[in-house]
């Protein structure tokens, strides 16, 4: 489709798995995305999103705060 890239290729532009492309369109964060059949399509030059999740610690062992 012209004017648009598949996840593979955002994939390798963006540095990120095929896969945690694929999540990101289903949870809503890239803007304009379609499905396409049993794909996701993201438009061309579309900015990388911020990445939301905690990779400081911050969460690490949160059940034992009692200890």
């Amino acid at each position: 489709m012209e004017g648009y890239l598949s996840i593979r290729e955002v994939a390798e532009m963006w540095n990120l798995s095929p896969r945690r492309v694929q999540k990101m369109c289903a949870d809503g964060q890239i803007p304009g995305v379609t499905k396409f059949g049993r794909s996701w399509v993201i438009p061309d030059g579309t900015e990388k999103p911020q990445d939301k999740r905690v990779k400081t610690g911050k969460y690490k062992d949160w059940r034992r705060k009692g200890d």
